[in-house]
């Protein structure tokens, strides 16, 4: 994503299913639904529909709006079952080619499939399939997946059967959703890293990502997929395959809490919102200062940035606008131009800071260079004093399970001290919420994966782990 954020870190995809019992338009309802999970992707986008056991798919990049125009929509009306993805790609390039979901056509019929996380084995995986004689035209893992669960289909009775036995095969972070002629599956890995959750719409079942997708069709919240657990829905109604459920310690990414999913989502049991103001709150009494206002870098800093104000009695004010109609391909011809970046997509308002002693909330610290060139507006805006506090602990390890940071060459609190990252993003005072403190912002505390703060995997990270597309943007000199 073009703008001021692309220094922040990314997830990969936000996923959504509907099976439909009373002919409503599965295509359209895909479609609202993916428009609440913009947020997870903006590369790519894409919704296949089953109609009677045939598959129509229509996917490209950009955002969904722009892939998506009333006449396709319509296109895509009949059926019983749709799935939908938005993209944003840590395993592979960004083009069209990595575009979900992925439609499989083979002897035993067909299968569509939507994927939001990362393989740990993923290139052992191809590798094998490669050398028995598979051909891939994707450059991502979720075509790994699917050959995995193909594979498996030929030698099963059924989908469910084969999409069990293809688990005990995956390593990682996945949550999928995945349609046959004639049923729509939920499947979330047995750590749970990345969410997955259930609604129903009437008669009709819904699957996705965050409840602020359901909440965006009018379906209900009924309950999330549990780590392992594998969900059918066809005519016959709902049932669940439990063999994998169990067989792994929970660990939900605290970067879902933190930054990834929308505030008005519930994961796990925990609101996002709710565990946004504990981060900040937790920060005024691990890092309390003398101020005048405190201010959110927005959006996912404003939640903790009130919540510091509440627990600190400081008064909270709107200090940063953001501008929401720059579009992810705004093109910056000049170096000149790149600086600026920031202040297209940021503007302080000058009235908040100006002879004021400034509380900067953010949700992290990742390379530090946005943060410099926030705090530089906010001292030409006229703030006194700025104090930046993190609602994350510094950044040390790389991530494997779906986020874009798999080396730590330019995680900026690898090579510096606090104090030295304060002197080079320019604030007065510099506070990161604590590892212990983060994983107790959920209400729902059990089970949470920090390896990025703490260094410690649930499970084993990849063998030979190859450049993100986070360190191919740093290397082409691109914001960060």
């Amino acid at each position: 994503m073009e703008n001021y954020e692309q220094g922040k870190l990314h997830e990969e995809c936000g996923i959504f299913g509907i099976y439909a019992k009373d002919g409503m338009n599965v295509a359209s309802a895909c479609y609202y639904g993916l428009y609440a999970l913009q947020h997870r992707g903006q590369e790519s986008c894409g919704i296949a529909v089953n109609d009677d056991g045939l598959i129509a798919c229509h996917k490209d990049v950009g955002l969904i709006n722009d892939v998506f125009t009333a006449e396709e929509i319509a296109r895509l009306s009949a059926g019983q079952m749709a799935i939908g993805h938005t993209r944003y790609g840590t395993m592979g390039g960004s083009g069209r080619t990595n575009a979900q979901p992925l439609v499989v056509n083979h002897v035993k019929g067909c299968m569509a499939l939507a994927h939001n996380g990362a393989l740990t084995n993923a290139a052992e995986l191809r590798e094998e399939l490669e050398l028995q004689g598979s051909i891939f035209h994707m450059t991502s893992d979720t075509e790994v997946i699917s050959y995995i669960i193909t594979k498996e289909r030929l030698t099963s009775g059924s989908i469910e059967e084969a999409v069990s036995r293809a688990m005990d095969r995956l390593k990682g972070a996945y949550s999928l959703v995945i349609m046959s002629p004639t049923k729509l599956i939920a499947v979330r890995d047995p750590h749970g890293f990345r969410p997955l959750c259930i609604g129903t719409l009437g008669e009709n079942t819904v699957f996705t990502s965050e409840t602020c997708a359901l909440d965006s069709v009018g379906a209900h919240f009924v309950r999330d997929v549990e780590p392992g657990e594998i969900v059918i829905v066809d005519k016959n109604g709902m049932r669940s395959d439990r063999s994998h459920v169990g067989i792994a310690p929970k660990t939900t990414c605290i970067f879902e809490y933190l930054y990834f999913a929308r505030p008005d989502s519930v994961i796990d049991g925990s609101s996002v919102h709710n565990a946004r103001l504990r981060a900040g709150a937790l920060l005024a009494l691990e890092h309390p200062v003398q101020a005048d206002v405190v201010i959110g870098v927005p959006d996912s800093g404003i939640d903790a940035a009130i919540g510091y104000a509440r627990q600190s009695g400081i008064p909270y004010g709107i200090g940063l606008i953001k501008n929401k109609y720059i579009g992810r391909t705004f093109i910056q011809p000049t170096q000149s131009d790149r600086e600026n970046k920031v202040r297209i997509k940021l503007n302080p308002v000058a009235e908040v800071v100006r002879g004021k002693r400034v509380v900067m909330v953010d949700d992290s610290i990742v390379r530090g260079t946005t943060s410099a060139r926030i705090v530089r507006l906010l001292r030409e805006a006229g703030a006194k004093e700025v104090h930046l506090r993190s609602s994350a602990p510094e950044f040390l390890n790389p991530c494997y399970f779906g986020t874009d940071i798999d080396s730590r060459e330019n995680l900026i609190a690898c090579n510096h001290t606090v104090e030295e990252i304060a002197q080079i993003i320019g604030v007065d005072s510099l506070g990161f919420l604590s590892r212990e403190g983060v994983t107790k912002i959920p209400e729902n505390s059990s089970g949470f994966c920090a390896a990025c703060f703490t260094g410690d995997y649930p499970c084993e990270p990849p063998k030979n782990p190859g450049k993100s597309k986070f360190e191919r943007k740093i290397s082409e000199g691109k914001e960060s």
